[in-house]
């Protein structure tokens, strides 16, 4: 870490309350008042996430998908984060917001369609508030605010209706918070008090690149110059990351504006299967950052307190070798794509031009039948 950098331990936002050893800490402003059914719903969230990463990894070496984007390490940001929901907030995900996109009840079996090519986003994000994947870097934070811009105009800001107020999240990591869309999204959501949370997986690396090398100030700091608050949270804390995110959601739908969240994690695996992360990191600092693996820790706090007997680990491990086959199974039986749909998902109303693109490739694919 550079010298102009401070830890987390030396910052005063740095929020924590469960501890690597999975002990419970105060913290003067946030706390976690759930009980222990819901500790023990973190940590089957996040234990059944990474069965959906880890299974992705290996389909991806064996030849089935043509991609994947690791979220190993990060899974406490994403569950705390997913889970502060409500129904009516809405999401827009980058491309790695898989344990977000389980909260929000997508089938893990469409994230692998997209990876495996077959698919070009087929959920419904009105039916789960929960965007597509986005793949443009940093584009997503626009469309977060432009939607949050709406949600104020409709109404559903301020009224002090819980089940109407509406809240919207924009997920991206440490390398996006260099591209100017992020920082225009910023300049526009303080500028009209979006009801906006940017929540950022600062995850130590863009692709090769420290985050040192982009940041004079810690990330969390950045909000300052824009004119709305920013917080640190140890984002391999599941149950920090749900509290500060309950209370910065709760603040953008009560007309409170906009917060940036920084979750400080760690990304253990690959940025994607196409990297390789030996080439530019050290072992010693991987092997330090399984110390706080974020389930782990959920796990010795359970057991501390014993909040949880051993038969809920054992059924947890069951169901997620459950889910592993039924994703190795599902993955291969996706079918191929038929070539039209591309074409009627581009506009809302099919233009003559496009029409014409389709037919004349619609023909172009038939004369090659009976071809052998």
């Amino acid at each position: 870490m550079s010298e102009h950098l401070e830890t987390p331990a030396e910052s005063p936002h740095f929020v924590q309350l469960l501890t690597p050893e999975g002990v419970r800490v105060q913290h003067p402003d946030y706390s976690f008042d759930g009980d222990a059914e819901q500790i023990k719903g973190f940590y089957r969230d996040m234990v059944l996430t990474r069965r959906v990463d880890i299974e992705a990894t290996a389909l991806q070496r064996h030849g089935e998908l043509g991609l994947w984007a690791q979220l190993l390490g990060q899974e406490a940001a994403q569950i705390g984060a997913g889970r502060a929901l409500r129904p009516q907030d809405f999401v827009f995900p980058t491309y790695r917001e898989h344990g977000v996109a389980w909260c929000r009840g997508v089938d893990p079996l469409k994230l692998l369609a997209l990876f495996r090519g077959v698919d070009q986003g087929s959920w419904d994000p009105a039916e789960r508030n929960f965007g597509l994947y986005t793949i443009v870097i940093g584009a997503q934070t626009l469309h977060a605010t432009g939607y949050a811009m709406g949600v104020q105009r409709d109404g559903a800001v301020g009224t002090g209706d819980p089940d109407r107020d509406t809240a919207v999240v924009a997920h991206f990591g440490d390398g996006a918070s260099s591209q100017g869309d992020v920082n225009e999204a910023f300049v526009f959501a303080a500028s009209y008090n979006a009801p906006v949370v940017f929540f950022c997986q600062n995850n130590q690396w863009a692709i090769s690149e420290p985050f040192e090398r982009q940041s004079r100030i810690p990330l969390y700091r950045r909000a300052e110059g824009f004119g709305f608050p920013g917080i640190r949270v140890d984002g391999n804390d599941v149950l920090a990351t749900y509290a500060v995110m309950q209370s910065a959601l709760q603040r953008a739908r009560e007309g409170g504006g906009p917060t940036l969240v920084e979750a400080y994690t760690y990304r253990m695996g690959a940025h994607t299967t196409t990297d390789d992360p030996t080439r530019y990191r050290v072992s010693d600092e991987v092997e330090h950052w399984k110390l706080k693996d974020p389930i782990a820790r959920v796990e010795a706090h359970l057991r501390r307190g014993g909040m949880a007997e051993e038969s809920f680990f054992t059924g947890v491990a069951a169901e997620a070798e459950a889910l592993g086959e039924r994703l190795r199974d599902g993955c291969r039986s996706l079918p191929d794509p038929a070539p039209g749909p591309l074409f009627d998902n581009v506009y809302a109303e099919m233009t003559e031009e496009l029409a014409a693109q389709r037919d004349g490739y619609a023909d172009y694919v038939a004369s090659f039948e009976g071809v052998a």
